[in-house]
């Protein structure tokens, strides 16, 4: 892709962006625009119900069945879509208590989620546990920095997944938040953490260099922002250490964004980070737009469920 020149308006929590040489207007009158729409969610935590009317701020949002209409919806509006979740799928509700996760991953399947990555809470039951729920998952578990190649997780996690929507290739990675002193190592067991601005340099390289992808996305389960821990990383010191990613989903820091916060990466150009809270309460959507010089658009909000 060209240097991507970000502009961004506000009006009602969206985020509207215009990258390149391509106009505003272009997208509404040229028949040569491509459009691939991203949904994703972040630590729904186990929330298969919706919280109820007494449930104070959070009442009647949220849901399973309310977010899989949701997403219907939207794929019959743009068949080129993905949905994808940034980790912390278990632990929060009796679900996750009696089922261990089976349940959780039996209804992700149902709404066709394309691609998951790996967040702390998935080791609540030991990475054993988790392994054993994988049958459940009709979709991808992508982590580039968790090392299993001495668990039962081995050959089970991608580092990376591609997929092709009408033409546009699409990359996703995936990161976790350092496990040591979060997770009980009798949980982790052997797996490895390795240094996630180290492996997106990586990444970025095999996706943007070698495969070509016109389109590169982090799912990201190590927190937007950290104020009063300046070393540690997070999603926006990723996006300020790092080029060539377009958009970094996260999670684990609950942060609720009505639109995607403009970062700039390590050569000065603009990217993404996008993370729409907990619960299932919100649905992020980020629409990109291409031309037929794979010039890029996108246009960004988070929905309430």
């Amino acid at each position: 892709m060209k240097r991507r020149d970000f502009i961004q308006k506000t009006s009602a929590g969206t985020a509207l962006i215009t990258l390149g040489n391509l106009s505003l207007s272009s997208f509404t009158t040229s028949s040569e625009i491509k459009k691939i729409t991203i949904l994703h969610t972040n630590d729904v935590h186990s929330h298969i119900d919706p919280f109820g009317p007494e449930d104070g701020r959070n009442a009647n949002k949220g849901g399973v069945a309310r977010r899989a209409s949701l997403i219907e919806s939207i794929r019959k509006e743009n068949p080129n879509t993905l949905l994808l979740d940034a980790g912390d799928i278990f632990q929060g509700t009796p679900y996750f208590n009696y089922y261990g996760g089976e349940l959780e991953f039996k209804l992700m399947s149902m709404l066709k989620y394309d691609a998951a990555t790996i967040g702390n809470h998935d080791f609540d039951n030991g990475v054993n546990g988790l392994y054993a729920q994988l049958p459940h998952a009709k979709f991808e578990f992508i982590s580039s920095n968790y090392n299993f190649s001495n668990t039962v997780m081995d050959t089970h996690v991608k580092p990376y997944k591609i997929f092709i929507k009408e033409g546009i290739k699409i990359g996703i990675f995936g990161l976790g938040i350092e496990l040591e002193g979060l997770v009980d190592k009798l949980n982790y067991k052997e797996t490895k953490y390795l240094d996630p601005i180290e492996i997106s340099q990586e990444m970025t390289r095999i996706l943007k260099t070698e495969e070509k992808c016109d389109l590169i996305i982090c799912l990201s389960h190590l927190g937007y922002n950290y104020k009063n821990e300046t070393d540690k990383i997070s999603d926006l010191k990723l996006a300020e250490s790092t080029k060539d990613i377009d958009l970094i989903i996260g999670g684990h820091t609950h942060t609720f964004l009505k639109k995607p916060t403009i970062v700039k990466n390590i050569e000065g150009n603009n990217m993404l980070v996008n993370q729409v809270g907990c619960y299932g309460i919100n649905l992020g959507r980020i629409d990109f737009y291409f031309d037929s010089s794979k010039n890029v658009s996108a246009n960004g909000t988070s929905i309430i469920v």
